[in-house]
């Protein structure tokens, strides 16, 4: 904290104005923690040296309170709570970018397909500086986000870095109304390529109808589907769990375990497949977290699934969103149990690991990565630990091989693997 020592005035002068004399009873009296909150907003009203608003204080001190528990924690005023709500519908207005509290840094953990964020090149895991010439060193991270949203149209100016050895480059982004189209789907030859941005309330239901159009654009000659997780940061459990089922035809998906044993829910699948028994492949990487390390999980630990990639970012917790006080108090995003895979796997800062290990990188580019930003949960500060005692091995990965240009090396690997041919790549 800067301390300004106005010329003319005596140290001993401002100590005695900044510090009054202490209590003059022998045993000053105990305050209880909520005494002590009422006598730090009494302290305010009477000394900060300007007037002050009661209801953003509050807010404030709840948003401290709960966002000092984990990563993932915070507290929701009436107008975020009212702008997640649209955002689990599929369309909110902003940049697009999913982003999170790392120590006193901005990060962001997803920039989303077909929006202005990922338009302007802002890449996943660039630390997001200043907001407008503001400095987000500190700030609350639903500050930084409402400094981000705006009315479409609207521009917002951004200094972001990519790790500490970058350069900080400045971005100027318009806003626009976001539509997230959770699911998009293509035909790639003999082989249904599905691409799962988010889980919000229509994704299971878009999954369906994407499958089925698949079926009938390909036929009979179908080889198998490409599920694309990748750089999704999740959403809602109860469509995780949806879009899982749909692949499965019995056994369990996933388990959720709170604080007190008789909190454990177990969420089992029905029978059915839609895609028919037919091969699948679920792309991850460092940007698949939350909601999407369920699916990939449950259709992982059931056989149901090659996984391909690299490690998932290992985000294994679920929060809740709890409504305060009516329309008016907002709501806590509070982190309320973790989730297990099948096999009892908690994958809380360890991640998915693929059964196949492919990079998008060169060895160089990905070494080079790994040294300015590391992506996964366990790179947080204040992140909840693993139960497991055994680490994610280390897999010896498939890289492009240098000097050639792949559009999409997981993708075409992936499909190779589907349609039966060697992938043309350099293993080591």
């Amino acid at each position: 904290m800067k301390r300004v020592v106005l010329a003319g005035v005596s140290v001993a002068a401002i100590i005695a104005c900044a510090f009054p004399a202490a209590h003059s009873a022998t045993n000053p009296p105990v305050r209880t923690p909520y005494e002590l909150l009422n006598e730090a907003m009494d302290r305010v009203h009477a000394n900060y040296v300007g007037s002050v608003d009661d209801t953003k204080l509050i807010y404030s001190a709840i948003n401290g309170m709960v966002s000092s528990l984990d990563p993932h924690s915070s507290y929701m005023d009436p107008k975020e709570f009212a702008e997640l709500q649209n955002e689990n519908r599929g369309e909110f207005a902003g940049i697009g970018i999913e982003v999170t509290k790392d120590g006193e840094a901005i990060k962001v953990v997803t920039a989303l397909d077909d929006t202005p964020a990922r338009r302007a090149g802002i890449n996943n895991g660039d630390v997001i500086v200043t907001i407008d010439g503001t400095s987000t060193r500190g700030m609350a991270l639903s500050d930084a986000i409402d400094r981000m949203r705006g009315p479409a149209g609207s521009e917002v100016k951004l200094t972001v870095s990519h790790g500490e050895a970058d350069k900080s480059r400045e971005v100027t982004i318009s806003r626009a109304v976001v539509r997230v189209a959770s699911v998009k789907f293509e035909r790639k030859g003999d082989v249904g390529y599905v691409r799962i941005a988010s889980f919000s309330e229509k994704t299971d239901a878009s999954l369906q109808n994407a499958i089925a159009d698949l079926k009938r654009q390909i036929g009979p000659n179908l080889k198998g589907y490409v599920i694309d997780l990748r750089n999704d940061p999740g959403g809602l459990l109860d469509q995780a769990i949806s879009v899982s089922d749909d692949f499965l035809t019995g056994g369990d998906i996933v388990s959720t375990r709170g604080r007190a044993a008789d909190e454990t829910q177990r969420y089992q699948a029905n029978a059915g497949d839609i895609a028919d028994g037919k091969p699948i492949i679920v792309l991850i990487n460092e940007g698949t977290a939350s909601a999407s390390e369920i699916v990939a999980g449950a259709l992982q630990d059931n056989k149901r699934a090659t996984i391909l990639g690299t490690t998932s970012f290992g985000k294994g917790s679920v929060q809740t969103i709890i409504p305060l006080g009516g329309r008016v108090g907002g709501a806590l995003k509070l982190t309320t149990a973790k989730y297990y895979t099948p096999s009892g796997r908690s994958i809380q800062a360890l991640g998915i690991a693929p059964d196949v290990a492919v990079s998008n990188q060169t060895e160089k580019e990905e070494h080079d990565s790994v040294q300015a930003a590391k992506r996964s949960e366990a790179a947080l500060a204040g992140h909840l630990d693993s139960e497991n005692s055994e680490r994610n091995p280390t897999k010896a990965a498939v890289h492009p091989e240098e000097g050639k240009k792949y559009d999409d090396f997981q993708l075409s690997y992936a499909l190779d693997r589907l349609n039966g041919n060697s992938p043309d790549a350099v293993s080591h």
